[in-house]
């Protein structure tokens, strides 16, 4: 069960890492794939094997007590807002908005003031030990969460919690987009036909089609930007480098965006599915089409990857045609190659 347990937890983040190092070793080869699944087998065995090697190691740990059940607890909690975080990534792929920005962030809230409490020993769970006064240790880690806890806060109003960007939905998904007691309607562009807004209030296109058909209208380059609603490191990128003042307003008049969710739950019409000849998977969902899009034409399936094209599909940076979590220096730079190549 524990092992079941590890392979579901540990392995869901590393199925893009892993299949994109079998993609490489099936089509291209070379030493590439061996180290980089040898790097990944290595951190997952060598703890193991260490104490294979040197069992005596075991003995010098601290011996199980009091302690343990406040490690035990403290996990607990942070497992129990962890699995809100997953109960989140299913809802924003199935679009249920049951767990919408501010719920998630409520409980995360509650969450961690029940662990402030705890660990100050106002709360103790039925296998405590009675406390007659706690640690130093033990009130610093408390007044961390409830600094943390008292952080917060402000995202139930709109703030944008750029600490932990990557773990409550985006700002998009919430009863509020525009945060509470702000308009912007006066200052946000009309939206083209098949466009909403995405990001950062960036006009955004779902349907690579849709937005190729705009981009050729208004004589702009195409961002291609392969997400996923449950994807950690997309999140980052949108809050983090997206709302960047030198990276925004290129993304809001140079480019026109088109964001392409990779495991978007809508079934295609029946005449549309197909078997991919690349991969061999039946081709069923919108997620499948762009995933599929995104292995034939790119040769990689990884989030996020972005791609400037123009307006015949071909990409505009010679040098690195792709680009996927990157530091803001850097997405700026490979932005600026790829629209300057698009004037020429």
């Amino acid at each position: 069960f524990m092992a079941l347990a590890l392979a579901i937890v540990s392995f869901s983040c590393t199925g893009p890492i892993v299949g994109t190092l079998l993609f490489e070793s099936a089509s291209r080869g070379g030493i590439g794939p061996i180290v980089g699944m040898l790097g990944f087998s290595l951190a997952l065995a060598l703890p193991f094997m260490i104490f294979a090697m040197f069992p005596g190691w075991l003995n010098s740990l601290p011996k199980s007590g009091g302690w343990l059940n406040t490690v035990k607890a403290f996990l607990g909690f942070l497992e129990l807002a962890l699995a809100f975080k997953f109960l989140s990534n299913a809802d924003l792929v199935l679009q249920l908005h049951l767990l919408e920005r501010e719920v998630f962030l409520a409980i995360w809230i509650a969450i961690f003031g029940a662990l402030a409490l705890y660990l100050f020993g106002k709360i103790q769970l039925p296998h405590d030990s009675v406390l007659q006064s706690i640690s130093v240790g033990r009130l610093f880690l408390g007044l961390l969460v409830l600094t943390f806890t008292i952080y917060l806060i402000p995202g139930l109003w709109g703030a944008p919690l750029k600490l932990i960007s990557a773990f409550p939905p985006p700002m998009e998904y919430s009863e509020s987009p525009l945060g509470v007691g702000s308009s912007g309607n006066a200052t946000m562009k009309e939206l083209p036909d098949g466009a909403k807004y995405g990001p950062q209030q960036i006009v955004t296109f779902h349907d690579y089609e849709t937005g190729l058909a705009y981009a050729k209208s208004v004589n702009k380059p195409i961002l291609l930007d392969f997400t996923g609603r449950a994807c950690v490191n997309c999140r980052k990128m949108e809050n983090n480098v997206w709302s960047d003042p030198t990276i925004l307003p290129i993304l809001n008049n140079e480019v026109v965006l088109i964001s392409l969710y990779v495991d978007e739950d809508i079934d295609l019409p029946k005449d549309q599915q197909f078997t991919s000849k690349e991969t061999g998977s039946k081709i069923e969902t919108v997620g499948d089409k762009w995933t599929e899009f995104m292995i034939t034409k790119y040769k990689t399936n990884t989030q996020p990857l972005y791609v400037l094209t123009d307006l015949n599909g071909n990409s505009l940076n010679t040098a690195k045609p792709t680009i996927s979590y990157v530091s803001v220096a850097e997405y700026y730079e490979w932005l600026r190659d790829g629209i300057s190549a698009f004037k020429k």
